[in-house]
């Protein structure tokens, strides 16, 4: 009697299948953390609510309404905080925890690991984006057709950048070291780094600075889209030399363990 065997045996998964697994599970990862959601999601959501409605905070907004003014930067933030924050310590802990080199071992193999790490920012991101969205639609924001498709490039733009930095912050220094440079760098760049605040509104020396920076060129970039239709060549040009450099960076610096 010939025994039969289960199609189940014939082979391993197709690396499409391996890597969109790879994708739901870190997406999942982040959306299911209360701290990470926290500050993915709520955090950019308060901080639209907060420049919104506080009359105290007295910004020249260049004739625009304050939702026009702030809900480019608002979506420029979130996409940082998801591409960067999150990514780096996740990251990071599981450098430590040995996950990353367990799984860069497996069929997935570390180009399907990362593939899967960029598209689950990628998902989160539109959680993010479909979120914030309808709070600024809320609060009265009414964006231009020709802004929404443009600013997908900027978010694009933005992800590989700040993605690419996660990368060589999660993968030189030790997790601990991470959530805390992570964190710093996300309130630094916040603050002063032209994403919510054009870098025309920042003091002195940080006007010149702050446009050489991802965050400045993201910000920029998300306002180009929907405050004039168009994304600025020079914010193209930061955020593709940042994502070359800090990529490069990482594919040479790098630890696995």
């Amino acid at each position: 009697m010939t025994a039969t065997h289960p199609r189940a045996h014939a082979g391993a998964a197709s690396t499409r299948t391996r890597v969109a697994a790879q994708t739901a599970f870190e997406a999942r990862a982040i959306l299911r953390n209360g701290e990470q959601l926290l500050v993915t999601v709520v955090v950019p959501v308060l901080a639209l609510v907060g420049l919104v409605r506080v009359d105290a905070l007295d910004v020249d907004t260049g004739g625009l309404s304050r939702i026009d003014f702030f809900a480019p930067g608002v979506l420029a933030l979130a996409v940082m905080t998801s591409s960067f924050t999150s990514q780096a310590i996740a990251s990071a802990f599981d450098r430590r925890n040995g996950v990353l080199r367990l799984l860069s071992t497996t069929p997935l193999g570390r180009g399907g690991l990362l593939a899967g790490k960029v598209l689950g920012v990628l998902v989160v991101e539109v959680v993010q984006v479909l979120v914030i969205g309808l709070a600024a639609v809320g609060l009265g924001w009414r964006p231009d057709a020709r802004g929404v498709g443009l600013s997908l490039v900027a978010v694009l733009l933005g992800t590989a950048a700040f993605t690419s930095l996660a990368l060589l912050v999660a993968g030189t220094l030790r997790a601990e070291a991470v959530l805390a440079v992570a964190n710093l760098a996300l309130l630094l760049l916040a603050l002063a780094g032209g994403v919510v605040v054009p870098a025309d509104r920042l003091p002195g020396a940080l006007e010149h600075l702050a446009v050489l920076l991802p965050s400045g060129a993201l910000g920029e970039a998300m306002r180009g889209a929907f405050q004039t239709g168009a994304v600025p060549a020079f914010s193209v040009v930061v955020l593709v030399g940042w994502t070359a450099a800090l990529g490069w960076g990482a594919a040479r610096l790098f630890r696995w363990h």
